[in-house]
């Protein structure tokens, strides 16, 4: 998931974070990263495709989705793979009757009562742990509200939220089927720009999450 602004210095132009933003792209492709979410809220429409569009050129040629965080128009016009839906957003079904044949959706979810759904690919659970990109004080799910939330539903579910290396196998025992995360990789990309952060980062997180059930 991602937040162009924690890629670069507080007060650096758009077109700076742009640069970095399409740099990260670049290294998830060597990390071997599942799904990019494009989650620029603030992006009008025009930016953002643009933005999706350049993303989508340099994903060519590997297996990683790229998501457009609820704009269902912007991931079409922009050829992504799919679009991420709000908890408030729109119906999964009625996205589904304008988009072509393997269009990913997936939508948030935050409460146990929320996952009892089946029409979208699947569920982003959180906000599982306290996070910078959530108020302070916005309530959490915890291991156990994760796990509660992967026993109501008959989707893979995705936890987000507060998710770091160390918290990796609490999320594989909850039993959901992957972990997301906009802070953690974005350290990892920023601090090591020579791509080997993010691509360490990714199998560190592979190999706990294999081993983190049986702990």
């Amino acid at each position: 998931m991602t937040d162009r602004r924690r890629l670069v210095p507080v007060g650096s132009s758009f077109e700076t974070e742009r640069s970095a933003l399409l740099r990260l792209t670049e290294q998830a492709v060597v990390a071997g990263i599942d799904v990019i979410q494009l989650r620029e809220r603030d992006l009008e429409g025009r930016a953002l495709a643009e933005l999706a569009e350049a993303m989508v050129a340099r994903l060519a040629g590997s297996r990683i989705r790229l998501l457009v965080n609820d704009r269902v128009d912007v991931a079409l016009a922009a050829g992504a793979h799919g679009v991420h839906l709000r908890t408030d957003s729109l119906p999964a079904r009625a996205v589904r009757r304008i988009v072509p044949p393997g269009f990913v959706i997936g939508r948030s979810i935050h409460r146990v009562d929320e996952a009892a759904i089946d029409d979208v690919d699947y569920l982003l659970a959180g906000t599982v742990w306290p996070t910078a990109s959530k108020p302070e004080k916005w309530p959490t799910l915890e291991e156990d509200g994760l796990r509660a939330i992967v026993q109501a539903a008959s989707l893979p579910v995705i936890a987000i939220g507060g998710v770091t290396l160390d918290r990796v196998p609490s999320v594989a025992a909850a039993g959901a089927a992957g972990c997301a995360a906009i802070g953690w990789f974005a350290s990892a990309s920023t601090e090591r720009p020579d791509r080997s952060g993010l691509v360490d980062a990714v199998l560190a997180a592979r190999s706990a999450y294999k081993t983190g059930p049986q702990e």
